[in-house]
């Protein structure tokens, strides 16, 4: 009965889990920020700016005003229980926003650390990594870069734990053949 009732925790644990993008995503089309912030831990570190909902939610809003719309596509959730109360994973994304008549696109994997607290699951990290921004009516080009004051370079592939020991060693050559911004 022990096994039964562990694997049912497991499987209720995956379910929540996996509605957290999802609401992340709907919140923040929505600008709803309350139920935005309320999907991260009530502690939640906020590096060099501090600790707490309040201080996350200073962050975000003002990077929510830099585009009008948005529309965040969930596409794939990968999810590892790592202990009865913590768990990581992997979303890709698929975002768009509209900013001063364009359309960017934007490939994104966010890169998850989760937390239950009381029986309730939250975000405890969450890492937004991407391949490139576009305008949508355009090509995704080396560097994967074409967003105005949204100039973060891009830090996949490179960031995959085997995307550097995959290429080491390969020629230079047959790899500029390939790519104008190869990632060593």
């Amino acid at each position: 009965m022990d096994d039964l009732l562990r694997r049912l925790d497991q499987l209720e644990s995956l379910a929540a889990i996996q509605q957290l993008p999802v609401r992340y995503a709907l919140a923040v089309d929505g600008r709803d920020l309350e139920t935005w912030v309320g999907l991260f831990v009530d502690d939640v570190d906020c590096g060099r700016h501090g600790k707490g909902r309040a201080v996350l939610r200073s962050i975000i809003e003002p990077q929510l005003r830099t585009f009008y719309r948005s529309i965040h596509q969930i596409c794939g959730h990968q999810v590892d229980l790592t202990g009865a109360d913590q768990a990581r994973g992997a979303v890709y994304c698929r975002a768009e926003h509209e900013d001063a008549g364009r359309w960017i696109v934007m490939a994104i994997v966010y890169f998850d650390d989760y937390v239950r607290r009381d029986g309730r699951w939250f975000f405890s990290r969450r890492r937004e990594r991407h391949w490139y921004s576009a305008d949508w009516a355009s090509r995704p080009a080396a560097p994967f870069q074409d967003w105005p004051n949204h100039d973060l370079p891009p830090r996949l592939p490179g960031d995959f734990p085997c995307w550097r020991d995959f290429w080491a060693g390969s020629d230079p050559a047959a790899v500029a053949a390939l790519t104008e911004e190869p990632l060593w």
